[in-house]
C-alpha cells in the first residue's frame, strides 16, 4: 500500500525524543527579496546536520522491532549519516557504501558514528549496485535512501510540524534527489488550498523526466550532489506525480548563490541540495509572490573546500572581489602611486602580479594585475574612476 498519513503519525510518534523538532521561523529578509512570507525549516540543525536521519530513525525503528541486526545503505553523505547514527544509537552494525565522490566531511561523520564505510564507484548507481552486491553476500538488510514506505513516511514528520506551526501556508517548497522528502510531504500536507513545489538540479532532472515523460540530459556532477540522483524512485514518483503541483529547475549558478544568501542572510550554513529550494524561488519569484511559503533548508552537510569556492565566487560575482589590470611605465615608484590612488578609493589590495613578459606593451612599461576587496560593483567602479583620474590605463578582467 503507498504511504499513508497514518504512517507518517505513526513515524512522528517513533521519532519523538530521538528526532529534532528544528525550527520554523520567518526569514523577514528573504521574504523582502523574493515578494512572499517565507518561513525557513532548519532541517541543517539536525543532530546528522540532515532531515535524512527522519527516516532513517523510523525504518530502523521498525526494522530493529523485528529482529534485524544488520543493515547496508548506500548514500552520498545524508542518508549515510541517519543510518550510521541511529543503527549505534539501537546497537545495530551498519555498512554503508558511498560514491567515491563524496565530500570528506560527510564520510568522517559516517564513520564518526562507527559504521563501517566503503567506497565505490563514481555515481550513486554504481554505489547501489555495490551496496545490494553487499548486502547478499553479507546477509544485511538494505536500507533504500528514498523508495521505501518507511523512509517516505519518516520523511513526512517535516510537514506535520512545519504545519503545526504555521498551519494557514500556502505553498511547500521542497528540493528532490529520489523524492523521499518531497513524497512524504505531499502525503503529510495534502490539502486542496496547499501548492506544493518541489526543485531538482538542471543536471539531475530525473524526476521531471519520470514524471513528466520527458528525456531532459543528465549531467555527470553537481553542487548539490544529495540530490544528485540519476534514476527517480517508483514509489516516489507515483506519489509525487499524483499530489505535487510543480516541478522547478534550478542551474548550479542558482544553487551557488542561495547557498551565500543564507549564509550571508541567515547566518546558518546549507549544503547545495539543502539551498534549492530558496534558489527556485529567487529565480522564479513571480511563481510565489504574495503567498505563504514553506522552504525546507534540508541539509548542512557541506564541504569546507566547496564552501570556501562558493564564497569566493560569490564574492567575484557580486564585485566585491575583483581582477583588475592597470598599465603603466615600468618606473621606480609607480606601483607605489597605484596602491596608494587604490587604498584612497577605499579598496583594498589582496593580490598584486607584475607582467612585463607577457604583454604586448612597450617594453618599457609594464601590466600590473591587482586582486581587489571592494564594498561591490558600484564601488569597484568609484576605483577605477579614480585610477583613470590619476592617469592610468585600468579595466576590470572577467
Amino acid at each position: 500500500m503507498p504511504t499513508t498519513i497514518a504512517d507518517i503519525e505513526l513515524a512522528a510518534q517513533r521519532l519523538q525524543g530521538h528526532i529534532l523538532n528544528t525550527p520554523f521561523v520567518e526569514s523577514r529578509t528573504l521574504s523582502d527579496i523574493v515578494g512572499a512570507q517565507i518561513f525557513l525549516k532548519f532541517e541543517n540543525l539536525q543532530f546528522t546536520s540532515s532531515f535524512k536521519e527522519r527516516g532513517a530513525c523510523n525504518k530502523l525503528t521498525e526494522l530493529n522491532a523485528n529482529g534485524v541486526t544488520g543493515v547496508i545503505a548506500m548514500s552520498a553523505g545524508n542518508h549515510a549519516q541517519g543510518v550510521a547514527y541511529h543503527a549505534q544509537r539501537l546497537g545495530m552494525h551498519a555498512l554503508i557504501v558511498m560514491p567515491r565522490y563524496t565530500p570528506g566531511v560527510k564520510i568522517e561523520r559516517t564513520r564518526g558514528f562507527g559504521a563501517e564505510v566503503v567506497l565505490h564507484g563514481d555515481s550513486l548507481e554504481e554505489a547501489r549496485a555495490h551496496a545490494y552486491a553487499l548486502a547478499d553476500d553479507r546477509s544485511l538488510t538494505f536500507v533504500h535512501p528514498f523508495d521505501d514506505d518507511a523512509i517516505i513516511a519518516g520523511q513526512g514528520t517535516v510537514a506535520l510540524e512545519m504545519l503545526d506551526t504555521v498551519p494557514d501556508l500556502d505553498t511547500l517548497v521542497v528540493s528532490i534527489g529520489g523524492g523521499g522528502l518531497l513524497a512524504g510531504m505531499a502525503v503529510a500536507a495534502r490539502k486542496p488550498d496547499i501548492d506544493i513545489v518541489g526543485v531538482q538540479a538542471q543536471r539531475f532532472p530525473s524526476m521531471i523526466n519520470a514524471v513528466q515523460g520527458k528525456q531532459m540530459p543528465m549531467g555527470s556532477s553537481t553542487i548539490a550532489e544529495g540530490i544528485a540522483v540519476g534514476t527517480a524512485g517508483k514509489l516516489t514518483q507515483a506519489i509525487i506525480g499524483t499530489h505535487v503541483d510543480d516541478l522547478l529547475l534550478v542551474d548550479e549558478g542558482d544553487i551557488e548563490h542561495a547557498v551565500l544568501m543564507l549564509q550571508e542572510i541567515e547566518k546558518t550554513l546549507v549544503e547545495g541540495a539543502g539551498a534549492a529550494g530558496l534558489a527556485a524561488m529567487v529565480r522564479h519569484p513571480e511563481r510565489f509572490r504574495g503567498k505563504r511559503v514553506g522552504l525546507v533548508l534540508s541539509g548542512g552537510n557541506i564541504d569546507p573546500l566547496l564552501l570556501a569556492a562558493i564564497i569566493q565566487r560569490g564574492m567575484v560575482r557580486a564585485g566585491r572581489l575583483a581582477r583588475v589590470r592597470v598599465s603603466a611605465r615600468d618606473v621606480p615608484g609607480i606601483l607605489a602611486k597605484i596602491t596608494t590612488t587604490v587604498a584612497a578609493a577605499g579598496a583594498n589590495v589582496d593580490e598584486v602580479h607584475h607582467q612585463r613578459a607577457f604583454t604586448m606593451l612597450a617594453a618599457q612599461n609594464v601590466d600590473i594585475e591587482l586582486v581587489l576587496q571592494t564594498r561591490g560593483r558600484p564601488h569597484l567602479a568609484q576605483v577605477l574612476d579614480a585610477l583613470h583620474e590619476a592617469g592610468f590605463v585600468a579595466e576590470e578582467q572577467h
